[in-house]
C-alpha cells in the first residue's frame, strides 16, 4: 500500500495502521515488498512534523534523483534535506557503503564469463526448464566478471522479439562495460535462426553506438549422441566482427 495522500504523509508512522509502517510490512511481507521511500524511513527512524519518515525518504530520492546518487551524497549533502541531521545522514552513509562493499566483495566472487563454455554452465540448469524462448543479458564490470542476469523479454516457442532498448537500459543502469547475449531454443536444437542472427547484429551495432560490448551470443539446447554440445557460441561460429 503506497503512502499517497497528505494524510498518511503527515501521520507519524506509529499512529498510523500497523498494516502500513514500513517495520511491520518488511516482517510480514519481506524487504522486497517495500518501496525505495519507506526503505529509507526505516533507517531514518523517525520524521518530523509534518512530513513522516517515509515522507522524507521521498524527498531524499528526489533530490538526487535515483538511489546511485543517493548513495554517493556526502554528510553535508545528504543534511540539506530537512528533517535528515548529522546522526540520520551518517546512518545513510553507512548502509549505502556496506551495500556497496558487499556488490563489490560479490563481484570479486562472481564467475569470469570469457568463455561460451561458462556462459552455458551458468545457464543450463535453468534454462532446461524453459518452454519458450526467453533472452538473458548478462551484465559484466571490466573484468568480464558476472554483475547479475537479467531476463528481458520472452517470445513464443519459436521466436523471439526484442529491442535493443530493453537489452541496454539495465547495462547501463548497473554501469556495465560488456554485456553477453544467451537465449534458449526450447526445440533443444541450439543452431541459430536468421532471426537470431538479426537479433545478434542489431545489437552488437547498438552496444557499439553506446560503448558497450556485446561479447558473444550463447543458445543453450540440449546434448544428444549427435551433438556433444548443448550450446553454440555465434562468436565462435564467426558471426561476430
Amino acid at each position: 500500500m503506497a503512502y499517497s495522500s497528505a494524510v498518511s504523509e503527515n501521520l507519524r508512522l506509529k499512529d498510523q495502521p500497523v498494516s502500513e509502517r514500513p517495520r511491520e510490512r518488511l516482517m510480514a511481507r519481506g524487504a522486497d515488498a517495500l518501496s525505495n521511500a519507506e526503505l529509507i524511513a526505516i533507517l531514518l527512524r523517525t520524521g518530523l512534523k509534518g512530513a513522516n519518515a517515509v515522507e522524507i525518504g521521498r524527498q531524499l530520492l528526489q533530490k538526487f534523483g535515483a538511489l546511485q546518487a543517493l548513495a554517493r551524497a556526502s554528510v553535508a549533502e545528504l543534511q540539506q534535506v530537512r528533517g535528515v541531521g548529522r546522526d540520520k545522514a551518517v546512518t545513510l552513509l553507512a548502509a549505502f557503503t556496506l551495500a556497496q562493499k558487499m556488490a563489490a566483495e560479490w563481484q570479486e566472487d562472481s564467475p569470469v564469463l570469457d568463455r561460451p563454455e561458462n556462459v552455458a554452465r551458468l545457464l543450463r540448469e535453468k534454462n532446461l526448464v524453459k518452454n519458450v524462448e526467453t533472452l538473458q543479458v548478462l551484465l559484466l564490470n571490466t573484468r568480464r566478471r558476472l554483475i547479475r542476469v537479467d531476463e528481458v523479454a520472452d517470445g513464443t516457442i519459436d521466436t523471439l522479439l526484442v529491442h535493443p532498448r530493453e537489452v541496454f537500459k539495465s547495462a547501463i543502469a548497473a554501469n556495465a562495460a560488456a554485456v553477453v547475449l544467451a537465449h534458449n531454443h526450447p526445440s533443444g536444437d541450439p543452431a541459430p535462426s536468421e532471426a537470431d542472427l538479426k537479433v545478434t547484429r542489431d545489437l552488437i551495432r547498438a552496444g557499439q553506438l553506446l560503448k558497450i560490448e556485446v561479447l558473444d551470443h550463447v543458445i543453450l539446447g540440449r546434448a544428444t549422441a549427435e551433438r556433444p554440445k548443448d550450446y553454440v557460441s555465434l562468436r565462435e561460429l564467426g558471426y561476430f566482427f
